[in-house]
């Protein structure tokens, strides 16, 4: 603190000596005043910066707290995308009673194909129906042979007896190249039409077959995937013999269901037309074979 000139300790004033009065009392209590204020005013100050000084260093020691973000929700999952519907619409057209379902049937598939095999299956009764048990019995794995009897080929099954053993004759797949042709020469969106347009009659078929809530739908789609994931066969196909027929000698391919080692015996040429006619008809119809 610097310190008080002599001036402004003592300063006698004559006007004041001559009234008598004690001039350097009255400077001194002034002077005394105002050293305890400047006293005052220099410790506040210092009790302040202690104070700062003291809160800065207690801050720095104090450990930082992390305030957690609030948690939020989590994200509701994102809505399942609906289910495609078919790309085409069935016809708006009266269909008859089940069992008058033939006559119309004809004149429909007509206007898909003229091809000779599918004339062939347009001249048996109960088409509807036919139709209806054969992709059952496909979906759960059955040959559906024997209600189409009257399509099965003309010629015989034929073997080769090689070195490696009995194989299938090529012209065993021929006997089906027609049928394959029929399958691959369709329209695939003419054919998914076909089937939306008399769909009610074939789940009154279903229905009757003891499926009172089924929804053929799946069916067809069991059916289909019975057919498309039965594995080609490049190479050739060895057999052994039973007592009046043949299986396969490969294990794997025997353990495959009925309705794939019928598909397997038309080759693999024609297996490939008519596994990618199915896959198109499975698109215009929504079915994921």
């Amino acid at each position: 603190m610097p310190d008080i000139p002599d001036l402004q300790i003592r300063h006698p004033v004559s006007d004041d000596v001559r009234a008598g009065v004690a001039t350097d009392v009255i400077l001194d209590d002034a002077l005394a005043r105002s050293e305890r204020s400047k006293w005052i005013v220099l410790i506040l100050l210092v009790g302040i910066g202690v104070g700062i000084l003291g809160y800065v260093i207690v801050q720095r020691a104090k450990p930082k707290v992390t305030v957690a973000a609030p948690v939020s929700a989590p994200a509701p999952a994102p809505a399942p995308p609906a289910k495609q519907g078919p790309l085409v619409e069935a016809e708006n057209i009266a269909l008859p009673p089940l069992a008058e379902m033939d006559a119309l049937l004809r004149q429909l598939v007509v206007k898909l194909s003229s091809h000779p095999k599918v004339l062939t299956w347009l001249m048996t009764n109960g088409l509807i129906d036919n139709f209806t048990v054969a992709t059952l019995n496909v979906s759960e794995g059955k040959s559906p042979v024997m209600h189409w009897r009257s399509l099965a080929p003309q010629a015989r099954f034929s073997v080769i007896n090689s070195t490696d053993g009995v194989l299938i004759h090529p012209k065993s797949y021929r006997r089906y190249d027609e049928y394959a042709a029929a399958i691959g020469a369709l329209d695939a969106p003419g054919t998914a039409r076909l089937y939306l347009t008399v769909k009610p009659r074939i789940t009154e078929a279903y229905r009757a077959l003891g499926f009172p809530e089924g929804d053929f739908d799946l069916v067809l789609e069991r059916a289909m995937h019975e057919l498309v994931t039965t594995p080609l066969i490049q190479k050739d196909v060895l057999l052994k013999e039973k007592v009046i027929t043949y299986k396969f000698d490969d294990p794997n391919v025997e353990s495959l269901t009925a309705a794939q080692k019928q598909l397997l015996r038309m080759g693999p040429d024609n297996m490939r037309l008519v596994q990618a006619k199915l896959r198109e008809i499975g698109t215009q119809l929504a079915l994921h074979p």
